[in-house]
């Protein structure tokens, strides 16, 4: 068989300040052919694993265009265009194709158009034709359509939040995909609105405790896949909201009925799922009556979700109560960075930090800053094996702080962030970092306990309230208590 794998991803935060341009994708991750296989980032892995997959099975295997870029505004709608063009393109170099494998977000909206994925799949299978397969893998911060899934042939999300079972989903629909153009199994989809707006956490009840149910489920015969859509709040959309996916062996019945079952467990538990955040001041008094050392999470104002990454408000409350001995990264400034990096190692300057992208990023914090290193390149670990880069870095201290500032703008998932720029962690009472969760199984052991904080930001997450002008089906929970009745 004849095997096509692409992908395009960024998660579009439609309150964000700034669009997504090109310059995004390119600072981001964007390869073709044989340089997608030699890549460090997930869709690079993602690739290399159906490769392999493909020389295992004696598959031809083909890699166009694959592209990320941080997540943002609405991306501006020529990129998009030549970015989905560019894999178009490729796909009409063959005249046939068995299996398209494709590694998308599910979240990306373009100016002119509020459903990037569906669009991309539509114009895949006009030229693929009705009896290649189209399998999606998608992030579970996604805006599932049924457009998308009458299109595609199977839909799988990554299940875990922290997403760090991405290869383990790309395998799934390799396999998936393959056996359902060789004639062994129909997939059939059915999907059930949930009819709610969310935070959902797999590291902790009870939200750990329902994938364990959709795995389950997976274990019933017929039933091929399950999968759980969080939603993406944040991005204005007709269809953003809460479902479930069921994919079943050539039953439709069984599909919608065990989608609803599942959607109707989540519902039940939707008050417990609702996210609850101590203020900063509560979190602050938290942490440091708690024995040793206390991660807060920055919640707000995560670069992953499309925020700035320049808020400084809890920093500055740090400062005004005296805290010493504590860590805050990364607070995404490239002036700043630019003048430590100019200034050098031992140098002590005024800065004016953060508060520089708009309304979100806050109030700037005035200090004089003492630059302790600078490094060239600077990087973390990122989703499961990749890597997550942070370009021209430094740590700089202001009043026994200590501060990792990034000229690239990315969440915290490691704590090399930290340490690779020199900054023990052993000896800190409190990690303040920017990241809603895709930072926790990694700081986990150095932990005494982890706090997510309700910080001033981007990530709103008073769900109730946040004013959606394009969602269709208002009547979501929690903006109404019982919207299935």
């Amino acid at each position: 068989m004849k095997i096509f794998a692409a992908g395009m991803q960024t998660e579009t935060n439609t309150f964000a300040p700034w669009p997504t341009g090109l310059r995004a994708f390119s600072e981001g991750r964007t390869a073709r052919g044989n340089a997608v296989l030699e890549g460090t980032a997930p869709e690079h892995a993602t690739a290399r694993l159906w490769r392999d997959l493909c020389q295992r099975d004696g598959h031809d295997f083909f890699a166009s265009l694959f592209a990320f870029a941080e997540p943002s505004g609405r991306t501006i709608q020529s990129v998009y265009e030549g970015l989905r063009e560019e894999i178009l393109r490729d796909l009409r170099s063959n005249d046939t194709w068995d299996v398209v494998l494709l590694f998308l977000h599910g979240a990306m909206i373009a100016t002119d158009c509020d459903d990037c994925e569906g669009d991309l799949v539509s114009r895949v299978r006009a030229i693929v034709g009705p009896n290649a397969t189209i399998g999606v893998e998608l992030d579970p911060h996604c805006h599932l359509t049924q457009d998308l899934i009458d299109v595609a042939d199977v839909v799988i999300l990554m299940k875990e939040f922290p997403h760090d079972d991405y290869i383990d989903r790309a395998r799934e629909l390799y396999h998936l995909c393959v056996s359902a153009r060789q004639g062994r199994v129909r997939p059939v989809s059915a999907l059930f609105d949930c009819r709610m707006v969310g935070f959902y956490p797999t590291t902790q009840q009870p939200m750990s405790g329902l994938v364990e149910s959709f795995r389950l489920a997976e274990r019933l015969p017929r039933v091929l896949s399950v999968s759980f859509v969080h939603g993406f709040p944040w991005g204005d959309s007709p269809e953003m909201g809460s479902r479930v996916l069921v994919i079943t062996d050539d039953d439709y019945a069984l599909a919608a009925q065990c989608a609803k079952r599942i959607g109707l467990e989540v519902y039940a538990r939707r008050e417990a799922l609702l996210p609850r955040f101590p203020s900063m001041d509560e979190a602050l008094d938290e942490a440091m009556g708690t024995p040793g050392l206390v991660v807060l999470a920055d919640i707000a104002d995560n670069a992953g979700g499309g925020a700035p990454s320049d808020n400084v408000s809890l920093l500055r409350l740090m400062l005004s109560r005296g805290i010493r001995d504590a860590a805050v990264g990364a607070v995404w400034d490239p002036i700043v960075v630019n003048a430590c990096a100019d200034a050098g190692v031992g140098v002590s300057l005024n800065i004016r930090l953060g508060g520089k992208s708009g309304l979100a990023s806050g109030e700037s914090l005035d200090a004089q800053a003492t630059v302790r290193a600078c490094q060239e390149g600077h990087f973390q670990s990122g989703l499961g094996d990749s890597l997550s880069q942070l370009g021209l870095s430094v740590w700089i201290e202001i009043d026994g702080i200590d501060i990792v500032v990034s000229s690239l703008r990315t969440q915290v998932f490691d704590p090399r962030l930290f340490t690779g720029l020199g900054i023990t962690l052993e000896d800190k009472k409190i990690v303040a970092v920017k990241s809603s969760h895709h930072f926790y199984n990694r700081f986990v052991p150095l932990a005494a306990k982890i706090i997510g904080v309700s910080t001033p930001g981007l990530l709103d997450m008073s769900f109730a309230h946040l004013k959606y002008t394009k969602k269709r089906d208002m009547e979501y929970y929690p903006r109404v208590s019982a919207p299935l009745g």
